[in-house]
């Protein structure tokens, strides 16, 4: 018996080791990726972004000093700076997806279509927490071609796909691949860490290009690389294009900001020691750390030291993965979470709605002082959630700093929030714009910086 099963296996082991060989058909050779390419193509292109940095000396400010050096009006110099990108139109009225990193800063932007037109384009919405940007071409009445949104959450790993834009500058280039990993973690500066990884080849210049399955659907945005050379080493990232669809919905809306659910409460990974200290089987899930007073999650019944494991029956391994299922989660309605309580499993609805909001009041600080070129506006829990900003709703936040300004020369940041100048306390923009009015010897500031107090003394 032994022998004859020794001898039915012998013809299966022989086939392993010396596999079946033959010629390729005709119709083998003629199979390509050509078709989907052709749709797709026409609906990627160029992004050229360009921003005048101006090279200029705090002094020439002073009429006085211009006078007696005799410096005449505009000098100390500029430059222009150039970044190129890629895009993807998204609708026919001309929406395009980008990433924020190739269009920041930017005072002119451009389009070049794989057709050899050019256009203008605005921006309708910068998104920092995803890094992605939503364009406008200027035109008129024009109809563009545009790729449909896929659903990312049915890639699986093995996947063949398609990479679609301009690196390095040399034109429309496509690379194929395969996807590597979903969900990739701590992997970029964006804070919704969820990336698809794939090999195939992007380089600098891809960024806010098209990656696509074999269907044409656009499912991701080319964001970045991993790289010691500086180009491709067959590691690159993509963001889900169910992440994009939130993003388009919003600039669509006419919304200055996206509209995503609020959780009204800060999370944190699992990790194996904060599992062991719990008694859970696995460090798996997102621990609740705190609660805002009226959020959502309180309103749910939530609280400190809860562990979300799932939501709407999708698995939560992290905090990164968390924040993206419940950001991708239409408005209105509720979400299931599955909660591990004191070591007992339990079920919490909370309702996905947006956070609070109330005028911003935004304002260029113009006078002279050290926050010169901030752009600062009223907090809300809604910019507070939108800058990430922890325990913290109320007062003045910056913005942005204009290149060359004070403040940015300073090292004023995007989410310093102001509590004091010269010992007024600033509870609203207005009291900003009035402590910075009067010129001072010195300036003594008190900014709140990632939980910390920092306390700053400048010169007039």
């Amino acid at each position: 018996m032994g022998a004859l099963a020794l001898a039915a296996a012998q013809p299966a082991a022989a086939q392993l080791q010396t596999p079946d060989r033959r010629v390729p058909s005709a119709n083998d050779l003629r199979l390509s990726y050509a078709p989907v390419v052709k749709h797709v193509a026409p609906a990627v292109v160029n992004v050229y972004a360009a921003r005048v940095v101006r090279n200029r000396n705090p002094f020439f400010d002073d009429p006085v000093f211009r006078r007696f050096f005799g410096v005449p009006d505009g000098a100390g110099g500029s430059q222009i700076q150039r970044a190129l990108g890629s895009g993807v139109i998204v609708d026919p009225s001309g929406l395009i997806v980008t990433n924020v990193h190739v269009i920041e800063g930017a005072d002119e932007i451009k389009v070049a279509l794989p057709d050899k037109r050019e256009f203008e384009a605005t921006v309708v919405l910068k998104d920092q927490r995803t890094d992605l940007a939503v364009l406008r071409i200027k035109h008129d009445n024009d109809r563009f071609p545009f790729l449909e949104l896929g659903n990312s959450d049915a890639l699986e790993v093995g996947d063949v796909v398609l990479a679609v834009g301009n690196p390095f500058g040399v034109g429309q280039t496509v690379t194929h691949g395969i996807v590597s990993a979903l969900a990739r973690t701590d992997v970029g500066s964006s804070n919704y860490q969820f990336f698809i990884q794939t090999d195939a080849a992007i380089n600098p210049g891809n960024s806010g290009g098209a990656l696509v399955d074999l269907d044409g659907k656009l499912i991701g945005i080319n964001n970045m690389i991993l790289s010691r050379s500086g180009g491709s080493q067959g590691i690159g990232f993509a963001i889900p294009s169910n992440m994009v669809r939130v993003v388009v919905a919003s600039a669509k809306s006419g919304g200055s900001a996206v509209r995503r659910p609020w959780l009204g409460a800060t999370l944190q990974t699992v990790t194996p020691d904060i599992a062991d200290s719990m008694s859970l089987k696995r460090p798996s899930g997102a621990l609740i750390s705190s609660i805002m007073r009226d959020g959502p999650a309180a309103r749910a019944g939530l609280k400190v030291g809860d562990v979300i494991v799932s939501i709407d029956g999708q698995e939560v391994d992290d905090s990164n993965t968390f924040d993206y299922r419940f950001a991708t989660k239409p408005l209105g309605g509720s979400a299931k979470l599955g909660v591990i309580r004191a070591g007992r499993d339990m079920v919490s609805n909370i309702a996905l709605e947006t956070a609070p909001d109330s005028p911003r009041d935004e304002i260029t600080i113009q006078s002279r002082s050290p926050l010169s070129g901030a752009k600062v506006a009223n907090l809300s829990p809604a910019l507070a959630d939108e800058l990430q900003l922890k325990n913290i709703d109320q007062g003045v936040v910056i913005l942005e700093t204009d290149n060359g300004s004070y403040a940015s020369n300073l090292g004023f940041q995007r989410g310093d929030v102001i509590e004091e100048v010269n010992g007024t306390h600033i509870a609203k923009t207005r009291d900003l714009e009035s402590a910075t009015k009067t010129p001072n010897r010195a300036w003594r500031i008190v900014i709140v910086r990632r939980g910390q107090k920092i306390s700053a003394m400048f010169g007039g």
